[in-house]
């Protein structure tokens, strides 16, 4: 099966005719415009007929939601597309699902552990990396700390704060 990313989450119907409002989980939401499909959980698939912008929504009309129950029912459910019709990205931008479970290696060559997530601090997004051991290490990502992301080879070198070193 193809791969699937989830690119935001239905919060609510709006209107009586059936739209759904969905909020982005994406630094693309633009994306929302072109598309003519969403996956949702479980197989289903709603063939998008409208997207617009509302405040930090995106309002959403697809031709199998009918009625504000109908779009009731989705409510609290991800959205998906497949992993080929995401946006390139620039050089040296990645997307998280590609990152996930890449092994992260320091300086010196040891295993740290493998990317989980990445966390939107505002400034900066944070890598998580979770350790053997059952932790997890916080690297800002930024140029200072992130030495190298190898898609071809998947690793990730990164520099430890004096704080953040494992023994």
């Amino acid at each position: 099966m193809d791969k699937q990313v989830v690119i935001g989450k239905i919060v609510a119907p709006h209107g009586v005719r059936g739209d759904l409002r969905i909020l982005p989980q994406t630094d693309t939401p633009e994306q929302f415009l072109d598309l003519t499909y969403l996956l949702l959980p479980g197989g289903g698939k709603l063939t998008l007929e409208r997207a617009r912008f509302h405040k930090n929504m995106v309002l959403v009309t697809a031709a199998e939601v009918k009625s504000m129950d109908a779009a009731e029912a989705l409510r609290g459910q991800s959205v998906s597309i497949y992993r080929e019709d995401l946006p390139q990205l620039k050089s040296g931008r990645y997307y998280v699902s590609d990152l996930v479970g890449m092994p992260v290696y320091d300086e010196a060559g040891k295993q740290l552990g493998v990317f989980k997530d990445a966390l939107q601090t505002g400034s900066a997004d944070a890598y998580v990396i979770a350790t053997p051991e059952g932790g997890e290490i916080l690297v800002a990502a930024i140029s200072d700390n992130i030495k190298e992301i190898n898609m071809a080879e998947r690793r990730m070198v990164v520099h430890l704060p004096e704080w953040e070193e494992v023994k």
